[in-house]
C-alpha cells in the first residue's frame, strides 16, 4: 500500500509571514518561509522599499529574518511573491513577537514530551490538536497559567500532558498584565441614591471574571466613574471589562438610577 506524501500548505494572499533570506540578487531577494516548511519565495526589488533602492543589499542580507506580506501564490509553479515595503512597523513588531511566542511554545511542548518520555510523534500529535482547537500553541499555554488547565482538558488534552505543560510553562512563560479601562456616567437621584451606587460598584467588582483579573472602580469627577481591569492578556482583560461594565450599568438601572458607558 502506497503512502501519500503530505500536501504542501501555502499561505494566503495578504498574510504576514516570517522568512529567512537565503540569497540576494540584483533583482530581488529569495527567502524561505519559516512557518511553511521552508517554502521558497521571492521579494522583487520593487517590493523591497517605499523609496528608491540603490543597493538591495542595504535592505536584505543572507540569513536575515524578515516579516513579509504575501502578494501572490502559485501552488502549480510553487512560487510565492512577497513584499517588504507593504509591511508597517507595527505589523512587523507584532508578527515577530507572535512568531517568537510560537517558537517558545514549541520548545515547551518538546520539554513536556521529554518530561513524560513521549515520542516525537506524540508531541507532534499534541501540537496538531492545539492548533486545531485554539489556532495557536502559545495562547492556550498562557491562558493555562492564568486561568488553570480547564480549557486544555476540555479540548481533549490528556491530564498528564496538561500537568506537564503547566509545570514547564511556569519556568518559561512570564505573564504580563494588560490593563484596559472604560468610563461610565452614573447617577441615582432617588433617596439613598449614593448607597445604591456604592452597592452597584461592589456588585460589579464581584462579577464572574477570569482568575487573576483585578477590577478597580473610582470617580473621575461625578457623575463619571472609571472602570479598570487588569488581566494576563488584552483579550482576557477586554472580555472581563465588558462583563463588569454590563453588570454595573444593569445594577444602577435596577436601583432606579441612570448609567451608560461613555468611553
Amino acid at each position: 500500500m502506497s503512502v501519500q506524501a503530505p500536501q504542501t500548505v501555502y499561505p494566503e494572499i495578504g498574510d504576514l509571514v516570517v522568512a529567512t533570506v537565503t540569497r540576494v540578487e540584483d533583482y530581488g531577494a529569495y527567502v524561505k518561509l519559516d512557518e511553511y516548511s521552508g517554502i521558497e519565495g521571492l521579494v522583487h526589488i520593487s517590493e523591497i522599499s517605499t523609496t528608491w533602492v540603490r543597493n538591495i543589499r542595504d535592505h536584505a542580507r543572507s540569513g536575515q529574518k524578515l516579516v513579509l506580506k504575501v502578494l501572490r501564490v502559485s501552488s502549480q509553479r510553487n512560487q510565492i511573491d512577497l513584499s517588504l515595503r507593504r509591511v508597517t512597523g507595527r505589523e512587523k513588531s507584532e508578527k515577530m513577537l507572535e512568531w517568537k511566542k510560537e517558537r517558545k511554545a514549541e520548545a515547551i511542548l518538546r520539554s513536556a514530551g521529554d518530561k513524560l518520555q513521549r515520542a516525537p510523534e506524540q508531541v507532534e500529535a499534541l501540537k496538531s490538536l492545539l492548533l486545531e482547537k485554539f489556532g495557536s500553541l502559545y495562547e492556550p499555554l498562557e491562558e493555562g497559567l492564568d486561568q488553570g488547565p480547564d480549557e486544555l482538558l476540555k479540548a481533549g488534552v490528556a491530564p498528564d500532558w496538561a500537568q506537564a505543560l503547566a509545570e514547564v510553562s511556569k519556568s518559561k512563560i512570564r505573564l504580563e498584565k494588560s490593563k484596559v479601562r472604560a468610563t461610565v456616567s452614573a447617577t441615582c437621584y432617588r433617596p439613598g441614591g449614593l448607597d445604591a451606587l456604592k452597592q452597584s460598584f461592589a456588585a460589579a467588582k464581584k462579577v464572574r471574571k477570569p482568575r487573576g483579573a483585578e477590577v478597580r472602580i473610582y470617580t473621575v469627577g461625578a457623575p463619571k466613574y472609571r472602570v479598570e481591569v487588569e488581566a494576563g492578556s488584552f483579550e482576557t482583560a477586554e472580555k472581563a471589562l465588558n462583563s463588569v461594565v454590563e453588570e454595573l450599568v444593569s445594577s444602577i438601572k435596577s436601583a432606579g438610577g441612570e448609567a451608560r458607558k461613555i468611553g
